[in-house]
């Protein structure tokens, strides 16, 4: 089952992520859904939203969660809001799904 948050865009996957900023530690907190009806992956980052700091360690994160080269992922979308797209090449969807679903942070 593909994760929720994931979808197929071509060859790469597009990955909803909602992100709080200053947070205590970095972490990935699940899976939320707006009220509009949109499923993002939430995403916990003790930076701050200043100078691209934010987006540096949502990439981060990310590449490490997905064991990815940090070059496989980009945010296509909403870099300078709470709700990013990130394109992710290089996997596939299941295995993306189960990276995101594996580990704690």
């Amino acid at each position: 089952m593909i994760h929720p948050a994931l979808s197929q865009d071509g060859d790469a996957l597009r990955l909803a992520v909602r992100v709080t900023t200053r947070a205590g530690r970095d972490a990935i907190a699940g899976v939320i859904e707006g009220a509009d009806g949109r499923v993002a992956l939430a995403v916990r980052l003790a930076a701050p939203p200043v100078d691209g700091a934010a987006n540096s360690g949502l990439l981060k994160l990310l590449a490490k969660r997905l064991d990815v080269p940090r070059s496989s992922l980009a945010i296509v979308s909403g870099a300078q809001a709470r709700h990013k797209i990130v394109r992710i090449t290089g996997l596939s969807a299941r295995a993306a799904s189960l990276r995101l679903e594996s580990g704690a942070d």
